[in-house]
């Protein structure tokens, strides 16, 4: 797993080069709603503390966060006020912030052709278009959706495989 090399940025320490990664991630609708579900069920509590470390990350700036004109729709549809108001300030954290286009509309048809519900297929666009290294997702059905353009996992995948990537 390799992030895309525009999220590569390079420091120097001490007159010594080196590399960082910073990724870029995507969480979906789904991934904002998750602390607002039924936290008596166990997976649901686990991908809770999950997303709930990745957002305290992408608030220390070891993340980028990518937006998208889809999640700010979908959470304006939201008829939970309190859910609206806590994921809305999570725009103004986003470094890219992708909007409708053509380049997205095509991406998202060819998703929707694979099987993808209209809206997933827009998320998974607009993570492509805004060159997220992760879409970070709740769900299950759009996690199976092999990509080779962006890997679709879980929260809780997302927070092994940064645990892995840190050890190397």
């Amino acid at each position: 797993m390799r992030p895309s090399s525009s999220s590569l940025r390079r420091w120097t320490f001490c007159g010594r080069m080196s590399l960082v990664i910073k990724l870029k991630l995507y969480l979906d609708n789904c991934c904002y709603n998750r602390p607002f579900d039924d936290q008596t069920q166990l997976l649901v509590r686990l991908e809770t503390e999950a997303k709930l470390f990745i957002q305290e990350e992408i608030k220390n700036g070891t993340f980028e966060l990518v937006w998208s004109y889809i999640l700010e729709q979908e959470n304006r549809d939201n008829p939970f006020e309190r859910r609206r108001e806590a994921i809305s300030p999570w725009s103004l954290r986003a470094k890219v912030d992708i909007d409708e286009s053509e380049d997205v509309i095509q991406t998202a048809e060819f998703y929707h052709q694979l099987g993808l519900k209209v809206k997933d297929s827009l998320h998974v666009a607009c993570a492509i278009i805004g060159k997220a290294d992760f879409l970070i997702t709740t769900d299950h059905r759009m996690q199976k959706q092999v990509n080779k353009q962006i890997q679709i996992v879980n929260p809780i995948q997302f927070v092994q495989l940064y645990a892995e990537m840190r050890k190397l």
